[in-house]
């Protein structure tokens, strides 16, 4: 587990469905079909791993089938990448996109609930998966470091989006939000920075591994037992049957055959150390952090508040790391009031949730 913290949070993707506040059984979910419902009769794409028809996380499932690679070109003389996304079902050149980033080592399955209740308050969502991760075609072995990093997602930005987005990272997907919005700040209209891991100095000492090393605890990182039991840790008194299903979603990219190689380049790479740009960001930000997360403490919370330019501090009661996975009405509504340019984040919205506070500790 050590590995894991390191790198980022723990590779968990999973959604605890009764908690108070974030049940979605309440919810209208308009755009997806919950799989019984449908029929289950859409088919899921070719490039996903076969073990996808196992899973029974019927909005795993409904996501996975909307998922697509769209062709992204990282250079004048390279091919293009077969960059896998959630592609928004309507777009609009009225409103802000919002691009949803993933944790260390996940995918745009991450936001399985969210997304949904996302499209439902009219905004156009993207949720995209980070170069070296997700479910991208990376059989050409291209460089998966932090700059390549950055610029395929600003080509995939500059090719399908065009205007000003609002960036949304959870985790280590806050450092890569930081990052990009240093190098492009043109690209980005607003940030939202999810229980943010930024004050991490790269990967560390995992970055002078020898490759022999480093690709064995890579394949410990794939485990089975190991992702099992980080999502052990991040909820508590799930079924065993539904933790070893979510377990199954998180660690579905992993079975693509490039997978160790774009990891270990990252890993030897020496990851993201975004902590001297951190005061470099001018954007709105919003910062969003769980109750009781055991991943960032609420002192880097603070500590980031207080050297970014421009930014509030939302706290989702009940929470954990990752809010928008176990509670994403709470996560929605505070992404859409603060997309739609509410000036009151903590106001009413048609989720009917009530009001939000950061609370002093």
């Amino acid at each position: 587990m050590s590995t894991v913290l390191k790198l980022g949070s723990p590779p968990v993707t999973g959604i605890k469905m009764a908690r108070k506040h974030g049940s979605l059984k309440a919810s209208k979910l308009k755009v997806f079909a919950v799989d019984e419902a449908a029929g289950d009769t859409a088919s899921f794409p070719s490039f996903l791993p076969k073990e996808v028809e196992k899973i029974k996380d019927p909005f795993a499932r409904s996501l996975s089938k909307r998922m697509q690679r769209l062709p992204v070109q990282m250079g004048l003389s390279e091919s293009c990448i077969m960059s896998s996304c959630i592609k928004p079902l309507r777009q609009s050149n009225k409103t802000s996109p919002v691009v949803l980033l993933h944790c260390f080592d996940s995918s745009c399955l991450e936001w399985r609930c969210t997304y949904p209740l996302l499209e439902e308050a009219g905004l156009e969502a993207w949720a995209v998966d980070v170069l070296g991760w997700g479910f991208s075609d990376l059989e050409t072995c291209p460089p998966c470091d932090v700059a390549s990093k950055r610029h395929h997602l600003y080509q995939l930005w500059k090719s399908y989006m065009k205007r000003p987005m609002i960036l949304v990272g959870p985790s280590l997907g806050a450092s890569a939000a930081i990052d990009f919005a240093v190098h492009y700040p043109e690209a980005v209209e607003k940030l939202v920075l999810i229980n943010p891991s930024v004050y991490a100095e790269g990967t560390g000492e995992l970055a002078k591994l020898p490759k022999l090393v480093a690709y064995a605890g890579v394949s410990f990182l794939k485990s089975l037992p190991l992702r099992f039991y980080a999502n052990m840790l991040a909820f508590n008194g799930i079924p065993f049957f539904t933790i070893l299903d979510w377990t199954s979603v998180g660690r579905l990219h992993c079975l693509l055959p490039w997978w160790k190689d774009a990891t270990v380049n990252f890993m030897l790479s020496g990851g993201y150390n975004v902590i001297s740009q951190i005061k470099q960001v001018k954007h709105s930000t919003l910062i969003i952090c769980g109750q009781h997360d055991q991943i960032v403490s609420y002192q880097l919370v603070v500590k980031l508040h207080s050297e970014l330019s421009n930014a509030i501090i939302r706290e989702v009661p009940g929470s954990g790391h990752l809010p928008h996975v176990d509670n994403p009405k709470c996560v929605a509504k505070l992404i859409a009031d603060f997309a739609q340019g509410d000036a009151d984040v903590n106001a009413k919205s048609q989720f009917g949730l009530p009001q939000l506070t950061a609370l002093p500790r």
